[in-house]
Protein backbone atom coordinates (compact mmCIF):
# COMPACT_ATOMS: atom_id res chain seq x y z
CA UNK A 1 0.00 0.00 0.00
CA UNK A 2 1.37 3.39 -1.02
CA UNK A 3 1.65 6.30 1.42
CA UNK A 4 -1.19 8.11 -0.36
CA UNK A 5 -3.48 5.07 -0.12
CA UNK A 6 -2.63 4.60 3.56
CA UNK A 7 -3.49 8.21 4.31
CA UNK A 8 -6.83 7.84 2.53
CA UNK A 9 -7.59 4.73 4.59
CA UNK A 10 -6.66 6.66 7.73
CA UNK A 11 -9.05 9.47 6.80
CA UNK A 12 -11.89 7.02 6.13
CA UNK A 13 -11.33 5.21 9.43
CA UNK A 14 -11.08 8.50 11.31
CA UNK A 15 -14.36 9.82 9.92
CA UNK A 16 -16.21 6.58 10.67
CA UNK A 17 -14.89 6.52 14.24
CA UNK A 18 -15.72 10.22 14.66
CA UNK A 19 -19.36 9.72 13.70
CA UNK A 20 -19.60 6.61 15.89
CA UNK A 21 -18.19 8.46 18.91
CA UNK A 22 -20.58 11.40 18.46
CA UNK A 23 -23.66 9.19 18.06
CA UNK A 24 -23.05 6.16 20.27
CA UNK A 25 -20.67 7.12 23.06
CA UNK A 26 -20.54 9.62 25.92
CA UNK A 27 -17.47 11.27 24.44
CA UNK A 28 -17.95 15.02 23.86
CA UNK A 29 -17.67 16.31 20.29
CA UNK A 30 -14.50 18.25 21.18
CA UNK A 31 -12.68 15.14 22.38
CA UNK A 32 -14.14 13.06 19.54
CA UNK A 33 -12.64 15.42 16.97
CA UNK A 34 -9.22 15.34 18.64
CA UNK A 35 -9.28 11.53 18.90
CA UNK A 36 -10.39 11.23 15.27
CA UNK A 37 -7.49 13.47 14.23
CA UNK A 38 -5.05 11.24 16.07
CA UNK A 39 -6.58 8.11 14.49
CA UNK A 40 -6.28 9.62 11.01
CA UNK A 41 -2.61 10.28 11.67
CA UNK A 42 -1.79 6.90 13.22
CA UNK A 43 -3.65 4.78 10.66
CA UNK A 44 -2.35 6.99 7.88
CA UNK A 45 1.23 6.37 8.91
CA UNK A 46 2.03 9.98 9.79
CA UNK A 47 5.04 10.57 12.05
CA UNK A 48 4.10 11.07 15.69
CA UNK A 49 5.65 14.51 16.06
CA UNK A 50 3.90 15.70 12.90
CA UNK A 51 0.53 14.55 14.29
CA UNK A 52 1.04 16.58 17.45
CA UNK A 53 2.35 19.55 15.47
CA UNK A 54 -0.66 19.58 13.16
CA UNK A 55 -3.09 19.40 16.08
CA UNK A 56 -1.58 22.30 17.99
CA UNK A 57 -0.99 24.40 14.88
CA UNK A 58 -4.50 23.87 13.48
CA UNK A 59 -6.16 24.51 16.83
CA UNK A 60 -4.25 27.74 17.40
CA UNK A 61 -4.55 29.18 13.90
CA UNK A 62 -8.29 28.56 13.76
CA UNK A 63 -9.09 30.14 17.10
CA UNK A 64 -6.63 32.96 16.51
CA UNK A 65 -8.82 34.24 13.69
CA UNK A 66 -12.30 33.86 15.17
CA UNK A 67 -12.13 33.21 18.94
CA UNK A 68 -12.66 36.84 19.95
CA UNK A 69 -15.66 37.20 17.63
CA UNK A 70 -17.31 34.12 19.16
CA UNK A 71 -16.76 35.54 22.64
CA UNK A 72 -18.26 38.94 21.78
CA UNK A 73 -21.16 37.35 19.94
CA UNK A 74 -22.35 35.00 22.67
CA UNK A 75 -22.05 37.63 25.41
CA UNK A 76 -24.04 40.07 23.30
CA UNK A 77 -26.65 37.38 22.78
CA UNK A 78 -27.15 36.90 26.50
CA UNK A 79 -27.72 40.64 26.94
CA UNK A 80 -30.39 40.48 24.23
CA UNK A 81 -32.10 37.67 26.11
CA UNK A 82 -32.38 39.36 29.51
CA UNK A 83 -33.06 42.92 28.31
CA UNK A 84 -36.21 42.27 26.26
CA UNK A 85 -34.60 43.53 23.03
CA UNK A 86 -35.80 40.46 21.14
CA UNK A 87 -39.45 41.15 22.02
CA UNK A 88 -39.04 44.84 21.16
CA UNK A 89 -37.80 43.90 17.69
CA UNK A 90 -40.79 41.59 17.20
CA UNK A 91 -43.24 44.32 18.21
CA UNK A 92 -41.60 46.74 15.79
CA UNK A 93 -42.13 44.37 12.88
CA UNK A 94 -45.70 43.60 13.96
CA UNK A 95 -46.50 47.31 13.88
CA UNK A 96 -44.59 47.84 10.64
CA UNK A 97 -46.30 45.11 8.61
CA UNK A 98 -49.69 45.45 10.25
CA UNK A 99 -52.58 43.08 10.78
CA UNK A 100 -52.63 40.09 8.45
CA UNK A 101 -48.84 39.82 8.10
CA UNK A 102 -48.01 38.27 11.46
CA UNK A 103 -46.06 35.36 9.96
CA UNK A 104 -43.83 37.71 7.99
CA UNK A 105 -43.24 39.84 11.09
CA UNK A 106 -42.19 36.81 13.13
CA UNK A 107 -40.01 35.40 10.34
CA UNK A 108 -38.08 38.68 10.01
CA UNK A 109 -37.84 38.94 13.80
CA UNK A 110 -36.28 35.49 13.91
CA UNK A 111 -34.05 36.35 10.96
CA UNK A 112 -32.46 39.24 12.88
CA UNK A 113 -32.68 38.04 16.47
CA UNK A 114 -30.79 34.81 15.79
CA UNK A 115 -27.72 36.68 14.58
CA UNK A 116 -26.64 37.34 18.18
CA UNK A 117 -28.84 34.81 20.08
CA UNK A 118 -28.84 31.01 19.90
CA UNK A 119 -32.02 29.95 18.11
CA UNK A 120 -33.14 27.60 20.93
CA UNK A 121 -33.04 30.43 23.48
CA UNK A 122 -34.56 32.97 21.12
CA UNK A 123 -37.51 30.70 20.31
CA UNK A 124 -38.25 30.09 23.99
CA UNK A 125 -38.02 33.84 24.71
CA UNK A 126 -40.43 34.72 21.89
CA UNK A 127 -42.88 31.83 22.33
CA UNK A 128 -45.19 33.77 24.71
CA UNK A 129 -45.45 36.55 22.13
CA UNK A 130 -46.13 34.01 19.36
CA UNK A 131 -48.94 32.50 21.45
CA UNK A 132 -50.49 35.92 22.08
CA UNK A 133 -50.31 36.74 18.36
CA UNK A 134 -51.98 33.42 17.53
CA UNK A 135 -54.77 34.05 20.05
CA UNK A 136 -55.32 37.61 18.85
CA UNK A 137 -55.18 37.03 15.11
CA UNK A 138 -56.70 33.53 15.30
CA UNK A 139 -53.96 32.37 12.99
CA UNK A 140 -52.60 28.93 13.73
CA UNK A 141 -49.69 28.78 16.15
CA UNK A 142 -48.23 26.36 13.60
CA UNK A 143 -47.79 29.05 10.94
CA UNK A 144 -46.66 31.67 13.48
CA UNK A 145 -44.26 29.25 15.19
CA UNK A 146 -42.75 27.83 12.00
CA UNK A 147 -42.22 31.30 10.55
CA UNK A 148 -40.32 32.27 13.70
CA UNK A 149 -38.38 28.98 13.90
CA UNK A 150 -37.13 28.99 10.32
CA UNK A 151 -36.28 32.68 10.46
CA UNK A 152 -34.19 31.91 13.53
CA UNK A 153 -32.42 28.80 12.29
CA UNK A 154 -31.48 30.17 8.86
CA UNK A 155 -29.39 33.11 10.07
CA UNK A 156 -28.18 31.01 13.02
CA UNK A 157 -26.73 28.61 10.44
CA UNK A 158 -25.41 31.07 7.86
CA UNK A 159 -24.61 34.45 9.40
CA UNK A 160 -21.81 35.25 11.89
CA UNK A 161 -21.31 36.06 14.72
CA UNK A 162 -23.25 32.90 15.59
CA UNK A 163 -20.52 30.41 16.52
CA UNK A 164 -21.05 27.79 13.79
CA UNK A 165 -20.54 30.07 10.78
CA UNK A 166 -17.71 31.89 12.56
CA UNK A 167 -15.98 28.56 13.13
CA UNK A 168 -16.44 27.60 9.49
CA UNK A 169 -14.94 30.92 8.41
CA UNK A 170 -11.92 30.30 10.61
CA UNK A 171 -11.36 26.77 9.29
CA UNK A 172 -11.66 27.84 5.65
CA UNK A 173 -9.54 30.92 6.35
CA UNK A 174 -12.06 33.35 4.85
CA UNK A 175 -13.07 36.85 5.89
CA UNK A 176 -15.91 36.81 8.42
CA UNK A 177 -17.32 40.02 6.97
CA UNK A 178 -17.67 38.43 3.53
CA UNK A 179 -19.47 35.47 5.05
CA UNK A 180 -21.87 37.82 6.86
CA UNK A 181 -22.75 39.67 3.66
CA UNK A 182 -23.11 36.65 1.38
CA UNK A 183 -24.81 34.68 4.14
CA UNK A 184 -27.45 37.40 4.38
CA UNK A 185 -27.92 37.43 0.60
CA UNK A 186 -28.43 33.67 0.52
CA UNK A 187 -30.63 33.65 3.63
CA UNK A 188 -33.36 35.95 2.30
CA UNK A 189 -34.86 33.61 -0.35
CA UNK A 190 -34.49 30.70 2.07
CA UNK A 191 -36.56 32.56 4.64
CA UNK A 192 -39.32 33.49 2.18
CA UNK A 193 -39.51 29.95 0.81
CA UNK A 194 -39.98 28.53 4.29
CA UNK A 195 -42.50 31.29 5.07
CA UNK A 196 -44.73 30.17 2.19
CA UNK A 197 -44.73 26.64 3.58
CA UNK A 198 -45.46 27.89 7.11
CA UNK A 199 -48.59 29.70 5.90
CA UNK A 200 -49.71 26.67 3.89
CA UNK A 201 -49.29 24.10 6.65
CA UNK A 202 -50.80 26.44 9.24
CA UNK A 203 -54.07 26.29 7.30
CA UNK A 204 -53.92 22.50 7.26
CA UNK A 205 -53.15 22.18 10.97
CA UNK A 206 -55.05 25.00 12.68
CA UNK A 207 -54.36 25.24 16.42
CA UNK A 208 -54.43 28.17 18.85
CA UNK A 209 -53.56 28.48 22.56
CA UNK A 210 -56.19 28.25 25.28
CA UNK A 211 -56.32 30.49 28.35
CA UNK A 212 -55.44 27.58 30.66
CA UNK A 213 -52.14 26.94 28.89
CA UNK A 214 -53.41 24.15 26.66
CA UNK A 215 -54.27 24.07 22.97
CA UNK A 216 -57.44 23.78 20.95
CA UNK A 217 -58.48 23.07 17.37
CA UNK A 218 -62.03 24.16 18.02
CA UNK A 219 -62.76 26.99 15.57
CA UNK A 220 -65.46 28.36 17.90
CA UNK A 221 -63.05 28.89 20.82
CA UNK A 222 -62.37 32.52 21.80
CA UNK A 223 -59.25 33.31 23.84
CA UNK A 224 -58.82 36.06 26.44
CA UNK A 225 -55.07 36.39 25.74
CA UNK A 226 -55.67 39.21 23.28
CA UNK A 227 -54.47 42.13 25.38
CA UNK A 228 -50.95 40.74 25.87
CA UNK A 229 -49.61 41.15 22.34
CA UNK A 230 -48.47 44.76 22.44
CA UNK A 231 -47.42 44.88 26.09
CA UNK A 232 -44.28 47.05 26.08
CA UNK A 233 -43.57 47.62 29.76
CA UNK A 234 -39.88 47.53 30.69
CA UNK A 235 -38.69 46.98 27.11
CA UNK A 236 -35.75 48.93 25.63
CA UNK A 237 -36.50 51.35 22.79
CA UNK A 238 -36.33 50.23 19.17
CA UNK A 239 -33.16 52.11 18.27
CA UNK A 240 -31.01 50.58 20.97
CA UNK A 241 -32.57 47.14 20.38
CA UNK A 242 -31.54 47.08 16.72
CA UNK A 243 -28.26 48.98 17.01
CA UNK A 244 -26.04 46.13 18.35
CA UNK A 245 -26.90 44.06 15.25
CA UNK A 246 -27.16 46.75 12.59
CA UNK A 247 -24.05 48.74 13.55
CA UNK A 248 -21.53 45.89 13.05
CA UNK A 249 -23.11 44.89 9.73
CA UNK A 250 -22.86 48.48 8.44
CA UNK A 251 -19.26 48.82 9.65
CA UNK A 252 -18.24 45.53 8.06
CA UNK A 253 -19.94 46.51 4.80
CA UNK A 254 -18.10 49.85 4.74
CA UNK A 255 -14.83 48.13 5.57
CA UNK A 256 -15.25 45.65 2.72
CA UNK A 257 -16.18 48.41 0.26
CA UNK A 258 -13.10 50.50 1.09
CA UNK A 259 -10.86 47.42 0.87
CA UNK A 260 -12.37 46.34 -2.47
CA UNK A 261 -11.89 49.82 -3.94
CA UNK A 262 -8.31 49.99 -2.71
CA UNK A 263 -8.93 52.98 -0.45
CA UNK A 264 -6.39 52.43 2.31
CA UNK A 265 -5.10 55.88 3.21
CA UNK A 266 -6.15 58.42 5.87
CA UNK A 267 -9.76 58.24 6.95
CA UNK A 268 -10.35 55.20 4.76
CA UNK A 269 -7.76 53.25 6.72
CA UNK A 270 -9.67 54.03 9.92
CA UNK A 271 -12.95 52.95 8.30
CA UNK A 272 -11.30 49.68 7.28
CA UNK A 273 -10.10 49.28 10.88
CA UNK A 274 -13.62 49.80 12.27
CA UNK A 275 -14.97 47.41 9.64
CA UNK A 276 -12.73 44.53 10.63
CA UNK A 277 -15.04 41.86 12.13
CA UNK A 278 -13.34 41.77 15.53
CA UNK A 279 -13.67 45.55 16.00
CA UNK A 280 -17.15 45.80 14.45
CA UNK A 281 -18.64 43.02 16.56
CA UNK A 282 -16.84 44.43 19.60
CA UNK A 283 -18.52 47.80 18.97
CA UNK A 284 -21.87 46.03 18.70
CA UNK A 285 -21.21 44.32 22.02
CA UNK A 286 -20.33 47.66 23.69
CA UNK A 287 -23.55 49.18 22.34
CA UNK A 288 -25.52 46.27 23.78
CA UNK A 289 -23.66 46.52 27.08
CA UNK A 290 -24.31 50.25 27.43
CA UNK A 291 -27.77 50.44 25.90
CA UNK A 292 -29.45 47.16 26.87
CA UNK A 293 -27.94 46.54 30.28
CA UNK A 294 -28.72 49.97 31.73
CA UNK A 295 -31.69 48.70 33.74
CA UNK A 296 -29.78 45.69 35.11
CA UNK A 297 -27.52 45.76 38.14
CA UNK A 298 -23.81 45.16 37.81
CA UNK A 299 -23.84 41.64 39.30
CA UNK A 300 -26.59 40.50 36.94
CA UNK A 301 -24.79 41.88 33.89
CA UNK A 302 -21.53 40.19 34.87
CA UNK A 303 -23.36 36.92 35.55
CA UNK A 304 -25.00 36.98 32.12
CA UNK A 305 -21.70 37.70 30.39
CA UNK A 306 -20.06 34.85 32.27
CA UNK A 307 -22.85 32.54 31.12
CA UNK A 308 -22.06 33.63 27.60
CA UNK A 309 -18.38 32.90 28.14
CA UNK A 310 -19.24 29.36 29.26
CA UNK A 311 -21.13 28.61 26.06
CA UNK A 312 -18.40 30.33 24.03
CA UNK A 313 -15.80 28.05 25.58
CA UNK A 314 -17.56 24.92 24.36
CA UNK A 315 -17.93 26.29 20.84
CA UNK A 316 -14.30 27.40 20.74
CA UNK A 317 -13.08 23.95 21.75
CA UNK A 318 -15.18 22.27 19.06
CA UNK A 319 -14.11 24.79 16.43
CA UNK A 320 -10.44 24.54 17.38
CA UNK A 321 -10.50 20.75 17.29
CA UNK A 322 -12.12 20.91 13.86
CA UNK A 323 -9.27 23.13 12.77
CA UNK A 324 -6.81 20.56 14.11
CA UNK A 325 -8.37 17.81 11.99
CA UNK A 326 -8.29 20.03 8.93
CA UNK A 327 -4.65 20.94 9.48
CA UNK A 328 -3.61 17.28 9.72
CA UNK A 329 -5.47 16.51 6.48
CA UNK A 330 -3.72 19.47 4.87
CA UNK A 331 -0.25 18.61 6.19
CA UNK A 332 -0.34 14.93 5.22
CA UNK A 333 -1.26 15.70 1.61
CA UNK A 334 -4.50 13.73 1.45
CA UNK A 335 -6.37 16.86 0.38
CA UNK A 336 -4.37 16.99 -2.84
CA UNK A 337 -5.14 13.33 -3.59
CA UNK A 338 -8.88 13.77 -3.09
CA UNK A 339 -8.92 17.02 -5.05
CA UNK A 340 -7.31 15.32 -8.06
CA UNK A 341 -9.87 12.50 -7.83
CA UNK A 342 -12.77 14.95 -7.76
CA UNK A 343 -11.43 16.68 -10.85
CA UNK A 344 -11.43 13.34 -12.68
CA UNK A 345 -15.02 12.63 -11.53
CA UNK A 346 -16.21 16.12 -12.55
CA UNK A 347 -17.84 16.72 -9.16
CA UNK A 348 -18.35 20.45 -8.47
CA UNK A 349 -16.00 21.17 -5.59
CA UNK A 350 -18.44 23.58 -3.94
CA UNK A 351 -20.82 20.63 -3.35
CA UNK A 352 -18.35 18.57 -1.32
CA UNK A 353 -18.72 20.47 1.99
CA UNK A 354 -22.48 20.74 1.36
CA UNK A 355 -22.89 16.98 0.93
CA UNK A 356 -20.72 16.08 3.93
CA UNK A 357 -22.51 18.60 6.13
CA UNK A 358 -25.89 17.24 5.00
CA UNK A 359 -24.93 13.65 5.78
CA UNK A 360 -23.42 14.45 9.17
CA UNK A 361 -26.43 16.61 10.08
CA UNK A 362 -28.88 13.82 9.24
CA UNK A 363 -26.88 11.24 11.19
CA UNK A 364 -26.21 13.12 14.42
CA UNK A 365 -28.59 16.11 14.51
CA UNK A 366 -26.40 19.07 15.46
CA UNK A 367 -26.11 21.72 12.76
CA UNK A 368 -23.02 23.27 14.36
CA UNK A 369 -21.19 19.93 14.53
CA UNK A 370 -22.22 19.15 10.94
CA UNK A 371 -20.84 22.37 9.47
CA UNK A 372 -17.64 22.29 11.56
CA UNK A 373 -16.99 18.65 10.61
CA UNK A 374 -17.64 19.33 6.92
CA UNK A 375 -15.37 22.38 6.98
CA UNK A 376 -12.60 20.49 8.77
CA UNK A 377 -12.61 17.69 6.21
CA UNK A 378 -13.04 19.74 3.04
CA UNK A 379 -11.07 22.96 3.65
CA UNK A 380 -7.69 21.35 2.90
CA UNK A 381 -9.20 19.58 -0.13
CA UNK A 382 -10.67 22.60 -1.87
CA UNK A 383 -7.46 24.51 -1.16
CA UNK A 384 -6.01 22.51 -4.06
CA UNK A 385 -8.91 23.24 -6.40
CA UNK A 386 -10.22 26.22 -8.34
CA UNK A 387 -13.16 27.00 -6.08
CA UNK A 388 -13.96 30.07 -4.03
CA UNK A 389 -13.57 28.99 -0.37
CA UNK A 390 -16.27 31.50 0.61
CA UNK A 391 -18.94 29.54 -1.27
CA UNK A 392 -17.53 26.25 -0.05
CA UNK A 393 -17.99 27.61 3.48
CA UNK A 394 -21.57 28.60 2.67
CA UNK A 395 -22.10 25.07 1.36
CA UNK A 396 -21.08 23.62 4.73
CA UNK A 397 -23.48 26.01 6.46
CA UNK A 398 -26.43 25.33 4.16
CA UNK A 399 -25.97 21.57 4.41
CA UNK A 400 -26.44 21.76 8.18
CA UNK A 401 -30.13 22.67 7.71
CA UNK A 402 -31.17 19.33 6.21
CA UNK A 403 -34.27 17.58 7.61
CA UNK A 404 -34.39 18.29 11.32
CA UNK A 405 -35.95 15.39 13.24
CA UNK A 406 -35.80 13.54 16.58
CA UNK A 407 -32.02 13.85 17.07
CA UNK A 408 -32.11 17.67 16.87
CA UNK A 409 -32.76 19.59 20.09
CA UNK A 410 -34.34 22.53 18.23
CA UNK A 411 -36.86 20.12 16.67
CA UNK A 412 -38.15 19.36 20.16
CA UNK A 413 -38.06 23.00 21.30
CA UNK A 414 -40.22 24.07 18.37
CA UNK A 415 -42.77 21.25 18.49
CA UNK A 416 -43.22 21.30 22.25
CA UNK A 417 -43.54 25.08 22.32
CA UNK A 418 -46.33 25.11 19.73
CA UNK A 419 -48.17 22.11 21.21
CA UNK A 420 -47.53 19.54 18.48
CA UNK A 421 -47.23 16.12 20.13
CA UNK A 422 -48.07 13.61 17.40
CA UNK A 423 -44.91 12.26 15.76
CA UNK A 424 -46.50 12.15 12.31
CA UNK A 425 -47.40 15.84 12.56
CA UNK A 426 -44.02 16.78 13.99
CA UNK A 427 -42.27 15.34 10.94
CA UNK A 428 -44.59 17.28 8.62
CA UNK A 429 -43.82 20.68 10.15
CA UNK A 430 -40.40 22.01 11.15
CA UNK A 431 -38.65 19.02 9.55
CA UNK A 432 -40.10 19.93 6.15
CA UNK A 433 -39.63 23.65 6.70
CA UNK A 434 -35.91 23.27 7.44
CA UNK A 435 -35.50 21.03 4.38
CA UNK A 436 -37.18 23.62 2.15
CA UNK A 437 -34.66 26.18 3.42
CA UNK A 438 -31.88 23.65 2.72
CA UNK A 439 -33.07 23.04 -0.86
CA UNK A 440 -33.47 26.74 -1.67
CA UNK A 441 -30.07 27.37 -0.12
CA UNK A 442 -28.50 24.76 -2.41
CA UNK A 443 -30.06 26.33 -5.51
CA UNK A 444 -28.97 29.80 -4.40
CA UNK A 445 -25.47 28.54 -3.63
CA UNK A 446 -25.05 27.05 -7.10
CA UNK A 447 -26.36 30.24 -8.74
CA UNK A 448 -24.07 32.50 -6.71
CA UNK A 449 -21.08 30.23 -7.30
CA UNK A 450 -21.80 30.22 -11.03
CA UNK A 451 -22.11 34.01 -11.19
CA UNK A 452 -19.36 35.25 -8.88
CA UNK A 453 -17.60 32.15 -7.48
Amino acid sequence: MSQEQQVLVGLAVGIIVLIWMIIKTKIHTFLALILATIIVGLVGGIEYDKIVGSITKGFGITLGSIGIIIGFGVMMGHLFEVSGAAKRMALCFLKLFGKGHEELAMAITGFLVSIPIFCDSAFIILTPLAKAISATSRKSIVSIGLALATGLVITHSLVPPTPGPVGVAGIFGIDVGSLILWGLVLSVPMMFGSLVFAKYIGEKIWQIPKDDGGWTRDSNYVSNLRNDVYEEANLPNAFISFAPIVAPIILILLGNVTATMGMKEGAFAFIAFLGSPVIAVGIGFLIALHGLAGSLDRKQVLAEMENGMKSAGIIMLITGSGGALGMLIRDCGVGQVIAESMILWNIPAVLLPFVISTVVRFIQGSGTVAMITAASITAPIIANMSVNPLFAALGACVGSLFYSYFNDSFFWVVNRSIGITEGSEQLRLYSVSSTIAWAIGLIGLLILNGLVG
